[in-house]
């Protein structure tokens, strides 16, 4: 078997919990409509907004890949119906984005990036659009991979191959780590890709998938795991 080169890494729900992150982004963003364009408030509540970006995903299902697109639409939207134009976007987007990159890395994720990225080239996966530059852990990163910039999301196999085509490896050389088993770790394992479950809440493993090569509750772990792995290659 070939050795392990490169990793490629999920980011949401892998380095830190996104759900709170995308609350805190919602009701931020909610609280500034309220002060500069109180009448998106008056038109649109939790309820309607979900209808509205469902019918928006439903007309750009060629655009799924890219969340800011769809926000953004979202946004003009909410807008026009609210008799604003669409000149409020940026500025509504920004107080989303700021927040959406506040986020609170699991206490073992510096400490293992550390590990692997001096043996590995590490690489972001992702289908987000979190900034590493802002949240301060780039420099643990080769590159970032993202689903806006591929033109497709996981478990697409394209943004997987852009990832291979970036390291310059063949898929088996790489390991893919995730916490999602369909996006993650189904779709790395269908490029040809190894792969690892970050499964932090001891959730059970879908049975009709195929079982990913390692199973972890943490970056730790995986870096114990893979350094046992190279250690058994070496011997």
């Amino acid at each position: 078997m070939q050795p392990i080169r490169a990793i490629t890494l999920d980011l949401d729900d892998t380095l830190w919990a996104i759900a709170p992150v995308i609350e805190r982004a919602e009701r931020s963003l909610r609280q500034w409509l309220d002060a500069e364009y109180p009448r998106i408030n008056e038109h649109w509540d939790d309820k309607s907004i979900a209808v509205l970006r469902a019918e928006v995903a439903s007309e750009h299902a060629d655009q799924l890949h890219d969340l800011r697109f769809l926000r953004r639409t979202v946004l003009t939207r909410m807008a026009a119906t609210a008799g604003y134009g669409s000149e409020l976007v940026d500025a509504a987007f920004s107080v989303f984005d700021e927040q959406r990159n506040i986020v609170e890395l699991f206490p073992d994720v510096v400490p293992a990036l550390e590990r692997l990225a001096s043996n590995y080239q590490v690489l972001a996966l992702t289908n987000g659009n979190a900034s590493l530059e802002v949240i301060g852990i780039r420099h643990l990163f080769v590159d970032v991979i993202a689903a806006a910039e591929v033109g497709a999301a996981k478990p697409d196999l394209r943004i997987f191959r852009a990832a291979c085509a970036q390291t310059g490896l063949r898929p088996e050389q790489i390991l893919h780590v995730g916490d999602h088993p369909e996006l993650d770790v189904d779709g790395a394992r269908a490029a040809g890709m190894r792969t690892a479950w970050v499964n932090r809440i001891g959730a059970a493993w879908p049975e009709h998938l195929a079982q990913p090569d390692a199973t972890v509750q943490g970056m730790d772990e995986l870096a114990d795991w893979l350094q046992s792995v190279a250690a058994g290659q070496n011997s």
